[in-house]
């Protein structure tokens, strides 16, 4: 009876200890269960769960089978990785046998930490291999229904110059028809469409995407998307059918709608694989080729930058469906495609929010307005009923005229949804292949339900906005005792998530293009806010397929229109921009650990920083935009008050001193040293070129000239003070308010913040009387807007000027990594406590797993509530004085004091929940 007793508590024992550590997030190359993988090199992720302090993994085993039986039996007979004696729980190098294209693998992982607990193994997880190779594809062949004459192909047209006009091209809708006769165990489909496509089986679509694939660089690159089948199959007859779009493939030359860029690869195209594996241990292949069906597609038109038309009478009932007779239709027309296709591994575009009207007025043309109260990137979806030919237009906007009419003047005009009626009853309908950015919906040609309709016109019964982004995951929040602050966040995150599709864009309408000076500058709100590591990686590929033969990056990636104003390039050529393909590939590595990442984008790096060495004059760069959009005299634009040559050699100097770090960890000592020298020497050159050593100021002494300056380190560290103090004054002499734009305004907060001075920051911000983020809002902005004014001239829904929520997090909460951090492995919690702010909460979900801060501040205390994650470590500094009594309300044990500096207290701590009290 003892016996079984102490076996009893022996297993009860062992509980607990696995109940203490848990393996949770299991990732494959940053995605959880993806299918599609491109690469045989991947990297395998997870994190930690652990209810006690200071723990850290000290070793880790994997196990990769090819079922989950044998994963269940503790079976790794693809790869077991053994006992590891590491603390690494991300970016870890799969080492096991070559991965078969189109597979799928099973894996878990178990971890030891440094308390002597096992935590047994986690669940399991998988991921299925993409087609690595073009054999791989199986003969599969691109589909049409026509091609675009040679002659008439356009990859990259020189904006304002005259293209050969060539008529409306016809969408055309593909079907296959094939059977299933035996137990279908695995179906997986490789799918791309040109621009995009919806593709639907047995008459239902398959997925929750908007706009696959991600648009690309398609006379280099383009993108393809897995989708597993093995449920939605049936035993008999089955159909696939696909609907193609344009998207940036190919801009219809339609004369009545708008039409930014000329760009044309091509008419519309397919290619797909099925592979089929059935419980027999046969497989099948079915491919696009001649055999396939195709006919006009009920959408008569389809334009990324003019919107869409369907005419539903032109629609066929069960196309897509085994009992479709379709003897009518044509075979489908082979065309050749020689670019390369990868798996589309960054987050697809989404349908989230919905938006109904908030308010419905009748305009003095007879047509009504829709305010949906926020302004975000969308379509809309239509319910209707009426007669069969009758004809709705709806009109998206962002803002409205004097009349209420929709105002489209800054954002691409003339731009519509239209829906042609069927007249079979209520009618529903959303545009497939086309966005835009609005809060506004004029109807044109229907009534609202409810309302008088003496013109027996269509009755709407019901309109609303569907908002689309891409569906990263959410990684952050924010919130404070600040009303405003808490509405500009919001204000900033629907700049964010209006510009977060396949590339990080300026704007939903207008443009809808990559400009890449947001993806270094506005790259740490964003991550903050959002998991992107995958769509920056995408955004890296797209540099490097637009990068030209003499190593210029251009400022647009994918790059599809030159831009010229004036007959130059300064559009096209401009450091700032360009160098996203050097800071972007850092950041990666900073902030998620992708060493891989700078390997592989070393030579593009290399080429980029040899071009703007040839641009150089004496080491100073001086083309380009500059400070973009800067408050000067002028209405915005080109940079004001910051001369050229500031920013952009900065940027340079900036780029110099990444390349030299990133040479030394890829081992390349001689690069090191070159990247070292010349640095050395455009410093210099900086300096000799813009200090003024007896003012202690740079250039004009413009807010983004000094901020630049001292945040490349620039400036001698004997003169930083100066600089900072004077930047400080210059605010302070503007009635604490900013001057800085596109380039400059992130450098005025990070050196702020660096130097302790977030009461600049709260002063130039709190307030709304000044263009700025609480000037926006006063002006009735829902989204970030283009201009510090939130001018109705530009575009009301823009992505470039919201740096400040990176000090919502960085600053304010205080979570960041210390410099040469990674991953943030080693975490700082350093909050800047400001006068007019009694309690900020919020948190960042790294890849270690959340991080929370929450601070409460009163004229007594100060409480500090910290989540540190397993196998991560922080410096916890404390706002006290050096009498100050310091309790944690659990316990202070394993908590090391390090010293007292700058008004504040600092603890090492290691992982855990921390309640401190500091009582002055």
């Amino acid at each position: 009876m003892k016996t079984i007793t102490l076996l009893f508590c022996c297993l009860l024992s062992l509980n607990a200890i696995a109940q203490t550590l848990q393996i949770s997030n299991l990732r494959c190359e940053c995605r959880l269960n993806p299918l599609g993988v491109q690469t045989t090199s991947l990297k395998l992720s997870w994190q930690i769960q652990s209810s006690q302090r200071n723990v850290l993994q000290s070793a880790y085993q994997i196990l990769v089978a090819d079922s989950p039986e044998s994963l269940a039996k503790n079976q790794g007979n693809v790869w077991d990785s053994g006992k590891i004696v590491s603390d690494n729980s991300i970016q870890v190098s799969y080492q096991g046998k070559p991965l078969l294209a189109t597979k799928t693998y099973f894996w878990k992982v178990k971890t030891w930490d440094n308390k002597a607990h096992i935590s047994g193994w986690s669940k399991a997880n998988f991921w299925q291999m993409g087609l690595l190779n073009k054999a791989d594809w199986r003969g599969a062949h691109w589909i049409t229904n026509q091609k675009l004459a040679d002659t008439l192909v356009n990859s990259l047209p020189t904006d304002g110059k005259k293209d050969k006009i060539q008529g409306s091209n016809i969408l055309p809708i593909f079907r296959k028809s094939f059977a299933i006769t035996k137990t279908v165990k695995k179906a997986t489909m490789f799918i791309a469409g040109l621009g995009h496509f919806e593709m639907s089986l047995n008459g239902k679509k398959v997925g929750d995407h908007f706009l696959d694939a991600g648009w690309t660089k398609y006379d280099k690159q383009a993108q393809y998307v897995t989708f597993d089948l093995t449920q939605e199959l049936q035993k008999g007859e089955n159909v696939v059918g696909v609907m193609l779009g344009n998207g940036f493939y190919y801009i219809p030359p339609v004369k009545e709608r708008y039409r930014k860029l000329k760009v044309s690869f091509g008419y519309p195209k397919m290619i797909c694989r099925l592979a089929l594996e059935y419980s027999d241990g046969s497989v099948a292949t079915i491919v696009s080729d001649n055999t396939w069906k195709m006919t006009a597609s009920p959408i008569t038109f389809s334009s990324i930058y003019g919107g869409e038309n369907y005419n539903a009478n032109l629609a066929q009932k069960g196309w897509d469906t085994p009992t479709f007779n379709d003897q009518t239709w044509k075979s489908a027309m082979v065309v050749e495609g020689d670019i390369e296709l990868t798996s589309q591994m960054q987050e697809p575009v989404k349908v989230f929010d919905n938006f109904l009207p908030k308010s419905i007025k009748k305009l003095p043309s007879g047509n009504w307005i829709y305010d949906l109260a926020q302004n975000a990137s969308g379509i809309i979806q239509l319910k209707v009923k009426g007669k069969m030919g009758d004809t709705v237009r709806v009109i998206p906007a962002e803002l409205i005229k004097e009349d209420g009419s929709a105002n489209q003047k800054a954002t691409g005009s003339p731009y519509y949804f239209e829906y042609i009626l069927k007249g079979d009853g209520i009618e529903t309908w959303q545009p497939r292949f086309s966005y835009y950015g609005f809060r506004y919906l004029e109807v044109k040609g229907g009534v609202p339900e409810g309302q008088e309709n003496t013109g027996n016109k269509p009755t709407v019964i019901e309109l609303k906005g569907l908002h689309i982004r891409n569906a990263a995951e959410t990684a952050g929040d924010f919130s404070s005792s600040n009303e405003l602050f808490n509405k500009t966040n919001k204000l900033i995150d629907w700049g964010i998530k209006s510009n977060m599709v396949s590339v990080f864009t300026d704007c939903p309408h207008r443009e809808k293009l990559g400009w890449l000076e947001e993806l270094h500058l506005m790259g740490s709100s964003v991550r903050y806010n959002y998991n992107i590591q995958n769509l920056l990686k995408k955004g890296i590929e797209d540099m490097k397929n637009s990068q030209t033969a003499e190593g210029l990056i251009p400022a647009i990636a994918p790059e599809y229109v030159k831009f010229e104003w004036g007959g130059n390039d300064i559009f096209r050529d401009s450091p700032e921009w360009g160098s996203s393909g050097i800071i972007v590939p850092w950041y990666l590595y900073e902030w998620y650990g992708e060493k891989n990442t700078l390997e592989e984008n070393y030579p593009m790096m290399q080429r980029y920083i040899t071009y703007l060495g040839k641009k150089a004059k004496n080491h100073i760069l001086s083309q380009g935009l500059g400070d973009w959009y800067d408050l000067g005299p002028k209405p915005p634009g080109v940079s004001q008050l910051t001369p050229m040559g500031v920013t952009g050699t900065a940027t340079y100097y900036y780029d110099l001193t990444i390349l030299e770090k990133i040479a030394t960890i890829l081992h390349k000592t001689d690069d090191a040293q070159t990247y070292r020298n010349l640095a050395i020497e455009v410093r210099k050159a900086f300096n000799d070129t813009f200090f003024n050593r007896v003012t202690k100021q740079y250039a004009t002494g413009s807010q983004t000239a000094n901020a630049m300056a001292v945040y490349m380190q620039l400036v001698d560290p004997a003169d930083k003070d100066a600089v900072v103090e004077n930047m400080i004054q210059e605010i302070k002499g503007r009635n604490n308010s900013l001057s800085a734009g596109d380039i400059g305004y992130r450098y005025v907060l990070r050196v702020l913040e660096d130097a302790g001075r977030s009461d600049v920051i709260f002063d130039m911000n709190n307030r709304s009387d000044v263009p700025g983020y609480g000037y926006q809002l006063a002006k009735g902005a829902t989204a970030l807007t283009e201009s510090w004014q939130a001018l109705p001239s530009v575009s009301n829904n823009h992505f470039m000027l919201g740096h400040l929520m990176e000090w919502f997090y960085s600053g304010l909460l205080g979570i960041k990594q210390p410099e040469n951090g990674h991953a943030f492995k080693s975490i700082e919690i350093n909050p800047q406590i400001v006068d007019g702010l009694s309690f900020v909460k919020g948190y960042y979900d790294s890849p270690y797993g959340k991080i929370r801060s929450e601070w409460n501040n009163t004229n007594n205390s100060f409480e500090l509530k910290v989540i540190i994650p397993a196998n991560a470590s922080a410096m916890i500094y404390l706002p006290s004085k050096n009498t100050s009594n310091i309790k944690e309300t659990t316990s202070m044990k394993g908590i090391e004091k390090i010293g007292f500096s700058n008004g504040k207290t600092i603890l090492k701590v290691g992982s855990g929940n921390y309640h401190f009290v500091v009582e002055n």
